[in-house]
């Protein structure tokens, strides 16, 4: 393989000579990239139940499918959403015709995590490629199965002058963002997220940074709690809880913690047996480093609710903490793992003193029938994005944009909101020429009055 210098300059070359633009090749592309999925089908799936121990139906609910679904949608819509839009044009411009043409930025970069390494990796590449970008994709050296596999498709799909998978640990990633690049996505932690804006910051390269932080769950009074926990353990434990927008922790009105409690419990037992270690549904933890760091997490804690670790199989079992102080470990970090901290409020106050103490997060889950409540929590806290009464689906609408706001995220991404990440919106205006007042122009001696209500009625 080149070196990382010359596979840029072959792909800033590529991107010069005009041919990333033409949306024709662009589709051909894409449809050679969905043709070699759906033919390695098997291949990721099994790479990923090496990697996590991942069922098969959660692999491709939560990772295959939704590379489908990306890719299909990317194929049906990339002639329209690639057309100049045009725009009305204002009465201080006429007489013109105004439009907003999308055009590729040029050289991407695109850093892919390891806790959905398929998906996450797929999807912004697929979006990049549809707004006819080359693409350098580094895929996480923590996934080896799958990042094996995700090269290997590359490979058989792109000229390495288009795009082009890089495996590879720490000192590859270090010099993949040591290059100018034209845009930079990256998917990861907040603290490695600082790391990759300072990079890109020496270069004036624009970034999505789609980062994480401890999503809140609030629970009332007014719900099912059955309900709550069946969609609460299935949100949490999704991908044996290594999801970026996971619920972090629960904040349930006293009145009900108790019942809630219970029910996590009976909800947990029902859905991954008596022992979820034997269970073919329950994943891993992704290395031993991480299980050592969320068992240091929940020393000293009070435990409800399992608590069981065996890391030489890189297994945490399912596990509720009840009511850990704010400044504790469990509530200073991200969790990132199957352990749910359930705390308890009475008052609205109670709440907001408790929501004080974190960043502004990716997610913000609630479950409430009342909808002036549900209402008011919606508005009065800042997130990314957000669910009524179930957890993470929002992420399955292509329709929504996802993505944090600060120190959980910066940009946005998904289906369009995606194809127009990846492109520069260029403005344009065509004047007319029929039509020159002479208003503008110098001499402007007894025009100011004249020019202030232009603006007042007109601007």
């Amino acid at each position: 393989m080149k070196s990382i210098p010359n596979i840029l300059a072959s792909h800033k070359a590529l991107f010069l000579s005009q041919k990333t633009k033409d949306v024709s090749y662009r589709l051909s592309l894409l449809k050679a990239l969905k043709t070699e999925i759906i033919k390695r089908e098997q291949d990721v799936l099994d790479a990923l139940h090496k990697d996590f121990k991942k069922s098969e139906f959660e692999t491709y609910i939560s990772e295959f499918g939704l590379v489908l679904s990306e890719i299909n949608l990317a194929i049906k819509k990339l002639k329209s959403w690639s057309k100049p839009k045009r725009i009305r044009p204002s009465i201080l411009t006429f007489p013109s015709i105004d439009y907003i043409y999308k055009e590729p930025y040029g050289s991407v970069l695109v850093i892919a995590p390891w806790n959905y390494p398929f998906l996450l990796a797929l999807d912004p590449l697929i979006m990049a490629i549809a707004a006819g970008n080359t693409v350098v994709l580094k895929p996480s050296e923590l996934t080896k199965n799958t990042s094996k596999v995700i090269t290997q498709i590359i490979k058989q799909v792109f000229p390495e002058d288009v795009c082009i998978s890089i495996e590879g640990g720490i000192p590859v990633a270090t010099e993949l963002l040591a290059q100018k690049w034209d845009y930079i996505f990256f998917t990861g932690s907040t603290r490695v997220g600082k790391i990759v804006a300072e990079a890109a910051a020496k270069h004036l390269t624009p970034v999505t940074l789609e980062l994480g932080g401890k999503s809140p769950c609030i629970i009332d009074d007014t719900v099912d709690v059955k309900l709550v926990a069946r969609r609460l353990v299935w949100g949490k434990l999704l991908n044996g809880g290594q999801t970026c927008i996971a619920p972090d922790f629960v904040i349930a009105k006293s009145n009900i913690k108790a019942n809630l409690v219970k029910a996590l419990k009976k909800e947990i037992t029902r859905r991954y047996g008596e022992n979820p270690m034997n269970s073919g549904d329950f994943p891993r933890i992704i290395n031993s480093k991480n299980v050592k760091r969320l068992t240091a997490l929940i020393e000293n804690e009070h435990i409800p609710f399992g608590g069981d670790i065996d890391e030489s199989t890189s297994y945490i079992s399912p596990t509720l903490i009840d009511n850990p102080k704010l400044d504790s470990k469990i509530m200073s970090e991200e969790i990132f793992g199957p352990i749910l901290p359930i705390l308890n409020y009475d008052t609205e106050d109670d709440i907001s003193h408790i929501l004080s103490h974190i960043e502004k997060p990716l997610a913000f889950y609630m479950f409430s029938n009342d909808k002036k409540f549900s209402k008011k929590m919606i508005r009065t806290y800042s997130f990314g994005g957000g669910v009524i009464n179930d957890t993470l689906v929002h992420f399955g609408n292509a329709k929504l944009p996802f993505g944090g706001i600060g120190a959980s995220g910066i940009g946005n991404y998904h289906g369009k909101h995606g194809f127009d990440t990846f492109s520069h919106k260029k403005a344009i205006m065509k004047r007319g020429t029929w039509l020159d007042p002479s208003f503008r122009y110098p001499p402007y001696r007894g025009k100011i009055n004249l020019l202030k209500k232009v603006f007042k009625y007109f601007g």
